[in-house]
């Protein structure tokens, strides 16, 4: 399941698009948003997901 992020509650710090191994972040309107077509959950790259590891908000990238 892909991830999404939660647009009220992202800082719109930009850690997280700069992560991405798959490259399925970037900034629409006033606030990143994850392609979940690009979107893979950093399986077979990572442990965790990296857009989780790097925000700095609990809860903001989270399964869609």
């Amino acid at each position: 399941m892909p991830f999404k992020i939660i647009a009220s509650q992202c800082t719109q710090c930009g850690a997280c698009e700069f992560e991405c191994p798959s490259v399925a972040i970037e900034f629409k309107g006033e606030t990143y948003v994850i392609d979940p077509d690009k979107c893979t959950e950093c399986k077979e790259a990572f442990d965790t997901q990296q857009c989780v590891s790097v925000c700095p908000v609990p809860k903001t990238c989270v399964p869609a």
